[in-house]
């Protein structure tokens, strides 16, 4: 069924003329006669139809996953067409709702009370995505004051519909590691086990308002971003209820436009907050497209469905701050040395030849804006460097990876003429000089003292284990190994077990070899 399963969207994608949608100039030949092969199922109805309509029907009519494809692409404008890119936008938030009368009936088996009893009032769905719908209703508190919240219930039978498509992901990801040997490097099972986690996460309402919990704690004094408040005692596993945003969806850009924002600083926002959550604390929202992100009349933004989010641990930080600023500075040669001592490269390479490759990435870019860079040719160059100097995938990355072409494509359609590093140098730079500078040194330093401290505070533990032990081996020596009742019941079940298991074993060998004789002189 996977593969039939796989197939099927395959051919979906190929009659809906997808395949003719990327503009990859530098693909390599394999792919791009697969894609040539794969163009010649297109129904001729497909040239008459626009290129932004293909890819949206095709991928609503896949399913969940495919759609999170979608709305992935749609912040990539450079890759798939500005067109193209504005017809997925709707995939985002704009999918067809199931009814009210089945998500009334989740919330009232969710929460153990009829919604009547929950909400004061409770509207009809105002957003509905891959993965769940939002429908607008009012709370009223014991104090008698009442409150306007969102009311984001999970999709019937999602949950069923990602397990199959991941079945096939998985088939697809085994079949490619055994047969590609080149793809091995890629390890895509590992990647589809990152997905299944992330996925499995997504499905639990209760993971995600712990999530937008730890956000409004780490960004409390944060300026011009903010996270909604989670209603605690009307959330679910399939229910989530939170503080309703009275702003503007960052998908609106004419919208914001006539409310007056200023759209540059916008796109300097959005990836100065994604950067700061993610050097600052090591957790960021892992899906910030425009459907998720808005905009507050102040400015202010209001990051909303912490379904996917992405931690790095202070090492793997430290790691990107530096190849970051590495970029910034052109400092390509620290920039190959950071991907060297963080195992990104395998030691057998030449750290020169990896600061050449990346400085043919970063020069081109350096100096200009996003209007001058073709993303689509960078992504292509980026790949086949990690081919050159054998990279292997890092699982731990990909949600940063992902994110960072999300918010970057974000960013790009507020301001063609964004400079990405001009931006983000002052997160960066900042980053840098308080965790790596001398301050950093020294907080480096009182942390080092502080382990050592709880070192010396557990050395009588450890040295009563050690005695313990010592004692136990002594008596061992002495008096040979003991064992309690019930592990030599355990060991004498198990001789049995394999004692008869040899009997057996015997009698089959033995009746095989008096067949045989009877065979041969018969």
């Amino acid at each position: 069924m996977p593969l039939f399963r796989l197939g099927w969207a395959g051919f979906v994608m190929a009659r809906e003329g997808v395949f003719g949608l990327a503009q990859l100039p530098d693909l390599p030949a394999g792919p791009r006669i697969a894609i040539s092969i794969a163009r010649l199922l297109e129904r001729r109805s497909v040239k008459n139809k626009s290129a932004q309509s293909r890819l949206s029907d095709a991928l609503n009519r896949l399913g969940p996953s495919y759609v999170k494809l979608g709305q992935f692409l749609a912040t990539r404008a450079d890759v798939v067409g500005k067109e193209a890119a504005r017809e997925l936008s709707a995939l985002q938030d704009q999918l067809p709702a199931f009814s009210s009368k089945e998500a009334r009936k989740l919330i009232a088996d969710q929460l153990g009370a009829p919604v009547e009893e929950l909400f004061v009032e409770f509207g009809e769905p105002v957003a509905a995505a891959s993965i769940a719908q939002v429908h607008p209703a009012v709370v009223e508190s014991k104090d008698g004051s009442r409150s306007k919240v969102a009311v984001k219930v999970l999709r019937p039978n999602v949950q069923r519909r990602f397990q199959r498509d991941l079945e096939s992901f998985y088939m697809v990801a085994r079949l490619a590691e055994r047969f590609s040997p080149a793809s091995r490097r890629l390890r895509p099972v590992a990647v589809v086990d990152t997905l299944a986690k992330s996925v499995a996460m997504e499905m639990d309402f209760r993971l995600e308002a712990a999530g937008l919990s730890e956000m409004a704690e780490n960004t409390a004094e944060d300026p011009g971003f903010r996270v909604p408040g989670v209603d605690w005692l009307r959330t679910s596993k399939a229910v989530l209820t939170m503080e309703w945003v009275d702003g503007r969806k960052m998908s609106d850009l004419d919208g914001l436009i006539t409310d007056g924002h200023d759209l540059k600083a916008l796109g300097a926002a959005v990836i100065q907050s994604f950067l700061r959550h993610t050097l600052r604390d090591g957790f960021f929202h892992a899906d910030m497209h425009p459907g998720n992100l808005f905009v507050e009349p102040d400015g202010t933004l209001v990051a909303v469905d912490f379904g996917i989010i992405g931690r790095l641990n202070p090492r793997e930080r430290r790691f990107l701050a530096e190849i970051l600023f590495g970029f910034i500075t052109r400092n390509y040669r620290r920039v190959a040395e950071v991907h060297f001592e963080a195992g990104y490269v395998p030691a057998h390479q030449d750290v020169d030849m990896f600061a050449q490759a990346i400085r043919a990435i970063g020069e081109p870019i350096h100096g200009h804006d996003a209007s001058e860079i073709s993303m689509a040719r960078l992504l292509t160059q980026l790949f086949e460097v990690t081919e050159l100097f054998e990279m292997r995938t890092q699982t731990q990355l990909i949600m940063l990876q992902k994110n960072m072409v999300v918010v970057e494509g974000v960013a790009r359609t507020l301001n063609p003429h964004l400079d990405m590093w001009k931006t983000a140098e002052p997160v960066v730079g900042s980053w840098i000089k308080e965790y790596l500078g001398p301050v950093g040194k020294l907080r480096e330093t009182g942390e080092a003292l502080q382990a050592l401290g709880r070192i010396a505070n557990d050395m009588p533990i450890f040295a009563d284990r050690v005695g313990r032990m010592s004692e136990e081996l002594e008596k061992m020596t002495t008096s040979g190994l003991r064992f309690d009742a019930g592990t030599a019941e355990a060991i004498g079940k198990a001789e049995a077990r394999h004692t008869r298991s040899g009997r057996i074993a015997l009698w089959v060998i033995a009746i095989s070899l008096a067949a045989l004789t009877f065979k041969a002189f018969s």
